[in-house]
C-alpha cells in the first residue's frame, strides 16, 4: 500500500512538472516529496498526542526544505508541491486528493480562534504563486487561486479566485479545469477589466471633445 501511493505521487510530479525526468530524480530531489513524506511520520506523532516530537519533526523538515507544514495538517494523496519553498500550511488546515501548491503559498488562519480556524482545499484544486488562503473555509473541487490573490472567502467549486481581495470568476462554458493544466497566469480579472474598459471610454470621449473644439475653432465667427 504504502509503495503504491508513493508511486502514484511520484508519478503525479511526472506529469505536472516537465523538468522531472524519472521517478528517481523526483524522490531523491524534490523537497516537496520529502516534506510530504516527513509529514506523515508527523502527522502519525501527532494524532498520537506525540505533540512535540510531531513538531521537532516538522521543524526540521522546514529548516531543510523551506516548506512548513504542521503536523496536525490533514492532506490527501498525490498533493504536488512546485518548488515549494515560503510554504506554509496550517494546524487545522485539510487538503482533498490531486492539488497543486506552487512556491509561496499559504494556507493560514485569521486569528487566535480555537478549533478549526485554517482553509480546506476540495479535490483537484491549483494554488498559484504566493496565493493567501486564510481562514475556515472551503475551497472548492477543481477551482484554482490565481498568482498573488488573497482568498478570505469561499470559492465554490469550478472557479477561479483573482486579485486582493479575491473575486470569484466562474468558468461558464468551459471544460472542468484540471490541476495537471498548470497554468496559474491565465486568468482574468473582472475589476482589472473593467477599469480598462473605463480607461478607453474616457479616452475616445476626450478624442470626440478635441475633435469638436477644432471644428468650431475654424468655423467663421
Amino acid at each position: 500500500m504504502y509503495l503504491t501511493r508513493l508511486g502514484g505521487l511520484l508519478a503525479a510530479y511526472q506529469r505536472r512538472d516537465p523538468a522531472a525526468r524519472s521517478k528517481l530524480e523526483v524522490f531523491l530531489l524534490y523537497p516537496g516529496v520529502h516534506a510530504l513524506l516527513w509529514h506523515r511520520a508527523a502527522h502519525w506523532l501527532y494524532r498520537r498526542r506525540r505533540y512535540f516530537l510531531a513538531r521537532w519533526v516538522s521543524q526540521r523538515v522546514r529548516k531543510k526544505t523551506g516548506i512548513e507544514i504542521h503536523p496536525g495538517a490533514t492532506i490527501g494523496q498525490r498533493l504536488v508541491i512546485d518548488h515549494g519553498m515560503g510554504i506554509v500550511i496550517g494546524e487545522t488546515a485539510e487538503i482533498g486528493d490531486d492539488c497543486l501548491l506552487y512556491q509561496g503559498v499559504t494556507l493560514g488562519g485569521t486569528g487566535k480562534d480555537q478549533g478549526k480556524r485554517h482553509p480546506t482545499l476540495g479535490n483537484n484544486v491549483m494554488v498559484g504563486s504566493g496565493a493567501r488562503i486564510l481562514g475556515p473555509f472551503k475551497v472548492g473541487d477543481n477551482a484554482r487561486i490565481a498568482a498573488g490573490a488573497v482568498v478570505l472567502r469561499e470559492v465554490p467549486p469550478g472557479s477561479t479566485a483573482v486579485g486582493v481581495p479575491a473575486r470569484i470568476v466562474r468558468v461558464n462554458g468551459c471544460p472542468v479545469y484540471y490541476a495537471d493544466a498548470v497554468d496559474q497566469i491565465s486568468v482574468q480579472d473582472p475589476v482589472r477589466e473593467e477599469l480598462e474598459r473605463l480607461e478607453r471610454q474616457m479616452a475616445e470621449l476626450e478624442q470626440a471633445l478635441q475633435g469638436r473644439e477644432k471644428t468650431r475653432r475654424k468655423q467663421p465667427a
